[in-house]
């Protein structure tokens, strides 16, 4: 495989004391960031928005030296929620104890650690625009529609329908809603994004580094994926993605077919000492100019709160 060079992502930048083990292909943890023994904040985050939340925590960070440092996570919810009510995670042969202050989530999720009293306040600070295709760079398969998945010679790849439930039902859905604007067959689009096999290829545990991977070395052609995460690869890797909207996600009229997720923030306990002013920053001008520079849109209503 030919294993894409992914920046380096934190709140900091280790510096040129600190030794680096990590190499393309070995010991790489791209959705484990900071340092979980000293960091004031800890978040635990759903993965597809990293490049937003990156740069939100470093700004974060830059208002708040005092916090030293932000640990945080970006990997798929589920393994996240044990986590937090279990003991915590394996990351390889490591293991981190650390609880998080923050859990950011899409709503559902955020909304049921809420009413296990989990989560003492949550509320939404951003939403997605709706999915597009991402492709090789230079569209070779010619690929302009969800009908064109369906052609023999194409090979998708999507997130894991078994260990990235949400993700998938958002693609999934994604592409229901489109085929059936189109009149293309809605059974055989979803039994090809649903079934492994010559013609489609899952992620196994984390879409979001997997799936651009696999198009990159050539075991998939094309993947139904966020927009915010194609702009993301289309911008780090410009010579090797292009991305092809396919419900007008580009424009100011999105079709009503695409499908659009909620993110919420939400304190878990007390927050620590920065919880709080982190979920107040992730909903104001800073942060929410970092999401739409990023793809996202704002998305802020009132929050909930445990009395």
């Amino acid at each position: 495989m030919n294993l894409l060079r992914w920046p380096h992502e934190a709140a900091k930048y280790p510096g040129d004391t600190i030794s680096a083990f990590s190499v393309p292909g070995s010991n790489v943890a791209l959705d484990f960031h900071g340092d979980p023994a000293t960091a004031g904040l800890a978040v635990f985050s759903d993965g597809n928005h990293h490049m937003a939340l990156e740069a939100s925590v470093r700004a974060f960070l830059e208002d708040n030296p005092s916090a030293g440092d932000v640990f945080y996570t970006t990997t798929p919810p589920a393994p996240l929620v044990t986590a937090l009510t279990g003991d915590g995670l394996a990351v390889g042969n490591l293991r981190i104890s650390r609880k998080p202050d923050v859990f950011i989530g899409p709503q559902n999720i955020i909304e049921g650690l809420f009413e296990k009293g989990l989560v003492t306040q949550h509320a939404p600070f951003a939403e997605s625009r709706g999915c597009v295709l991402l492709v090789r760079k230079g569209n070779p398969r010619a690929i302009q529609s969800i009908a064109d998945l369906l052609a023999d010679e194409v090979r998708l790849t999507c997130s894991n329908p078994v260990s990235e439930k949400a993700s998938f039902e958002v693609y999934r859905e994604a592409a229901n809603n489109l085929a059936t604007a189109m009149d293309v067959d809605q059974e055989a689009i979803i039994t090809k994004l649903s079934v492994s096999g010559p013609r489609t290829v899952h992620s196994q545990v984390i879409h979001h580094r997997e799936v651009p991977e696999l198009i990159a070395a050539d075991h998939a052609d094309a993947a139904i994926i966020y927009y915010h995460l194609a702009l993301r690869y289309t911008r780090i890797f410009p010579d090797i993605f292009e991305l092809v909207d396919i419900g007008n996600v580009l424009t100011d009229n999105p079709t009503a077919e695409n499908v659009i997720t909620r993110y919420h923030i939400g304190v878990v306990g007390d927050g620590g000492e920065w919880g709080e002013l982190f979920f107040s920053f992730m909903r104001d001008a800073k942060a929410q100019n970092l999401y739409l520079h990023h793809g996202l849109e704002p998305a802020l209503s009132e929050k909930k709160s445990i009395n």
